[in-house]
């Protein structure tokens, strides 16, 4: 970690980089300024007391010439943080203007930044998370003060619910990473890096053959009813889509045979269609700019309606134990069967990586046991 001896010119020229970096004072030993990419600057003490790690920021330095109001002048952050350091020395809390900053107040700044980058869908699930599992434990909690030993404790207070912990986990680090962003906490001190998540079994459900015509003879039963219902599930089992992907679609993502995603999980995509899946649009009447229009008028469809008519689609094919999303798993698996290559069904299915793909993938061991077999009986003869 460089040393220099700070003066306001040099503080004021430090320019940021992809990721946080300290420089040292090298007239007081313990003291530096920290640097976030956003360009924000913070002074701070560090010092090593009775074998614990001492971190605390003394005070804002500003953002470039942009000091700003509440900015601090290097002499009087050189004076404060010699008066904390000598308070550490006599085993004395040294204090800090942001050593008390509470988790829940920093988690919402934390969400208040990702309004822009999560999807709505992400932002809203990620706040239940927050709330139901994060927030009941390390509330009025200083977020400084939060250790590794206090996050696994949680973890493990979480065990009974696997899948919300492993959810949960993710959103916890990402505020820990923040929080050493603002200042908050030492670089590299997020607890939540290299915790194990839990094993979970694959919740992944691929249809047989037998039960894939179970479920088209219910969907025939009520295409006269519920025709936009019928479609939206007949297209998840068709194009693989996910279910908000195409819930969302509009008649104008729909042209020269393709859709074109606006908004996919993964970014922008074209979803190539059969001729099966094109008849399926094509026998849609274009009303609105919905495709799957709010049965109240010409509003964004609800998931709720959807789900609904599952339940009993299923319940009527003897499917209780299938989700909506397992419709994509089944026909990641028929074009697997088909023949496909991983990276082709990666590009159906939308997917950023192979090793995202390769979980849908599960029947590929069946024949991989049956290849096994042709081939001992071949090469054994």
């Amino acid at each position: 970690m460089p040393k220099i001896n700070l003066t306001e010119a040099r503080v004021g020229a430090l320019e940021p980089r992809k990721s946080a970096y300290e420089v040292r004072d090298a007239k007081l030993g313990g003291f530096g300024v920290r640097v976030t990419p956003s360009g924000r600057k913070r002074y701070f003490i560090h010092r090593q007391h009775r074998g614990e790690r001492v971190w605390k920021i003394v005070g804002d330095a500003g953002s470039g010439s942009d000091t700003g109001a509440d900015a601090m002048g290097l002499e009087e952050a050189r004076s404060q943080a010699r008066g904390m350091l000598a308070a550490i020395r006599r085993g004395e809390d040294p204090g800090s203007a942001c050593a008390d900053a509470l988790f829940e107040d920093v988690a919402a700044t934390v969400f208040r930044r990702h309004e822009r980058v999560w999807k709505a869908r992400t932002l809203e699930v990620n706040r239940g998370y927050l709330k139901n599992q994060i927030l009941p434990h390390f509330a009025r909690r200083p977020i400084a003060e939060i250790d590794r030993r206090e996050v696994l404790a949680w973890f493990a207070a979480l065990g009974a619910t696997p899948v919300a912990a492993d959810r949960s986990m993710p959103i916890l680090s990402v505020v820990m990473r923040e929080a050493e962003e603002m200042g908050l906490r030492p670089e590299g001190s997020n607890p939540c890096l290299g915790i194990r998540r839990y094993r979970r079994k694959g919740r992944e459900r691929f249809l047989s053959d037998d039960e894939v015509r179970r479920l088209s003879a219910a969907l025939e039963a009520h295409a006269g009813n519920w025709p936009r219902q019928v479609a939206a599930i007949r297209l998840l089992l068709l194009t693989g889509c996910r279910k908000g992907e195409l819930i969302a679609l509009c008649w104008s993502d729909y042209r020269d045979g393709h859709l074109f995603l606006r908004d996919g999980k993964s970014g922008p995509r074209t979803v190539w269609l059969s001729r099966p899946a094109r008849d399926v649009l094509d026998a849609l009447e274009r009303t609105g700019t919905w495709v799957f229009a709010s049965p109240r008028g010409n509003g964004p469809p609800g998931r709720s309606a959807l789900d609904h008519f599952w339940r009993t689609v299923r319940a009527e094919a003897g499917l209780e134990d299938v989700r909506l999303h397992d419709l994509r798993h089944t026909h990641a698996s028929i074009a697997l069967r088909q023949g496909e290559t991983v990276l082709a069904i990666g590009r159906l299915l939308g997917h950023a990586s192979p090793e995202t793909t390769l979980k849908y993938t599960h029947p590929a061991d069946a024949m991989a046991k049956q290849a096994a077999e042709i081939l001992g009986d071949i090469l054994g003869s």
